[in-house]
């Protein structure tokens, strides 16, 4: 006789963009299964399945985490940022997204959605990047498109537009 296992399935909550979400998953769904299938926030790509190439970044508590190498249940305890909660509450695109449309740093597209989640916690931690910070903030994202020229200016265009920003003391 031939037994048909059915996988146990957990409910979940998950934080995403400042909304909660009650999920019943399986243990084995990775985070950037989650949020694409389950949630449809589609904008969290997944390119090489294995955290190499970067498209599936999101942030953790505003920390960059590749998606595709969380299980759901463990990002539980996190607040989780996409792509799609980098705008303002008004719709408006932030500065990074603002740099990359300005600074023709969107390529094919694919991968963009892992870099201005990428960049916008690295300008947290360094606000004013030299060119050899924008790179090696960039360092573990790949474009297929070869475009870095662009989007390491972006990177820099994305800090002056920050700066700007900030309230003068």
């Amino acid at each position: 006789m031939n037994e048909i296992r059915r996988e146990t399935r957990h409910e979940i909550r998950l934080r995403v963009n400042g909304v909660t979400y009650e999920l019943r998953v399986p243990a084995r769904r990775l985070l950037s299964d989650a949020l694409r299938h389950d949630l449809g926030l589609t904008g969290t790509h997944v390119g090489c399945e294995h955290g190499v190439c970067g498209s599936c970044t999101i942030l953790a508590d505003g920390e960059p985490v590749r998606a595709c190498l969380l299980l759901a249940v463990a990002a539980t305890a996190h607040e989780i940022t996409t792509v799609e909660g980098l705008a303002g509450p008004d719709g408006e695109p932030n500065a990074v997204q603002r740099a990359f449309a300005e600074c023709h740093g969107l390529q094919c597209g694919f991968c963009t959605p892992g870099f201005l989640t990428t960049v916008t916690a690295g300008l947290r931690r360094d606000p004013c990047p030299t060119r050899d910070a924008a790179r090696e903030m960039i360092a573990g994202n790949l474009c297929r498109c070869t475009g870095y020229q662009n989007i390491v200016r972006a990177v820099e265009r994305a800090a002056e537009l920050e700066s700007a920003q900030e309230p003068a003391r």
